[in-house]
């Protein structure tokens, strides 16, 4: 399938069947920012939640939804937030750690998860409530999560064991987590927005990352990487957030239309996750430019050997409570 015709079957999933009435001029308009492109679950999901809220509220509450960083990249769009610039954005969890909220770093511990079901035992549970309810500290509103799935290497040779990655420079998110696990590897961590990143692995400003297949395949990195370890060595997950001044503004009335609007988009965004990924997956392998390699079980498990000391170095950046209702929650299962 070709990179455009996928785009654009992927685009219309985010529309609702019903065709949308004309609209009045809306009382209040609300930006969505985000850094990724409209046809990835973080993308469709917002589309999704501005056509059921301009839906649900008779055009009385409008979106403006912004996307691959048109407002704001990695490194902004938290405080651009925090100053009332935009109204909504849905940073990755591992961008609330340099803000002053390290529990959420949790997220990005390697091979913690072995599904999503896990996942779910931690941000629908009490202690996913508890992160959010932190985000208070910083004068935001978490109003929910949502996934893209888990991640996969890639650079341009195969990265199926840690002697691969000695020496590459391999672009991370800002968290001290996902950093620490590239240099366990024997890698050398550059953080990088990403929205620079397909420039920067096309320049050698570096050699490698780290994405959900959605990601790499939509920003077109199967340009400029020749190949993909599909190693789902770690979870890639989001939070919306809001202004705390914007939301107590609000009527009750209004944040229950975007709160049962968002809600829904979101459910929409966790089960479509898989499916873009998978989509994204069979595209890859239609393009002959690009390699794709799945590690043995051996190969696997000295991967997650080699990372294992990160999950002890984390333990006293999140505290003892917190360590411990982790555990506790992933044992439920």
């Amino acid at each position: 399938m070709q990179r455009r015709e996928w785009l654009g079957a992927c685009a219309g999933a985010a529309l609702l069947p019903a065709a949308r009435a004309a609209m009045p001029q809306p009382e209040i308009t609300l930006r969505f920012s985000h850094v990724v492109a409209e046809e990835t679950p973080k993308g469709l999901a917002a589309n999704r939640f501005k056509v059921l809220l301009e839906q649900r509220s008779s055009g009385r509450i409008g979106v403006q939804v912004f996307p691959n960083a048109q407002l704001y990249g990695d490194s902004d769009e938290m405080r651009a937030l925090q100053l009332g610039a935009v109204d909504l954005v849905a940073p990755s969890l591992s961008k609330f750690g340099r803000i002053g909220l390290p529990e959420f770093e949790l997220f990005d511990l390697p091979f913690l998860f072995d599904d999503l079901s896990a996942v779910r035992r931690i941000t629908l549970g009490p202690l996913g409530q508890r992160l959010l309810q932190g985000l208070e500290r910083q004068g935001l509103v978490g109003l929910g999560y949502f996934d893209n799935g888990f991640k996969q290497m890639s650079a341009n040779r195969p990265l199926l064991e840690p002697k691969d990655f000695v020496g590459l420079r391999m672009r991370v998110q800002a968290s001290q987590v996902i950093a620490a696990q590239m240099r366990a590897l024997g890698a050398r961590p550059v953080t990088l927005a990403f929205s620079e990143t397909r420039q920067a692995l096309a320049s050698g400003v570096v050699d490698g990352t780290e994405n959900p297949v959605s990601n790499f395949w939509t920003q077109g990195m199967h340009q400029v990487q020749s190949d993909v370890s599909l190693t789902n060595h770690g979870y890639l997950g989001y939070a919306v957030v809001t202004n705390q001044r914007l939301w107590q503004s609000l009527a009750r009335t209004e944040r229950g239309l975007i709160n049962q609007a968002l809600q829904e988009a979101l459910g929409f965004a966790n089960q479509i996750a898989d499916t873009q990924n998978d989509k994204a997956l069979a595209a890859l392998r239609q393009t002959s430019s690009v390699h794709i390699h799945r590690p043995t079980p051996e190969q696997r498990q000295r991967l997650r050997q080699a990372v294992q000391p990160v999950q002890q170095q984390l333990a006293s950046r999140l505290g003892q409570r917190c360590i411990k209702d982790l555990q506790a929650a992933l044992n439920k299962g």
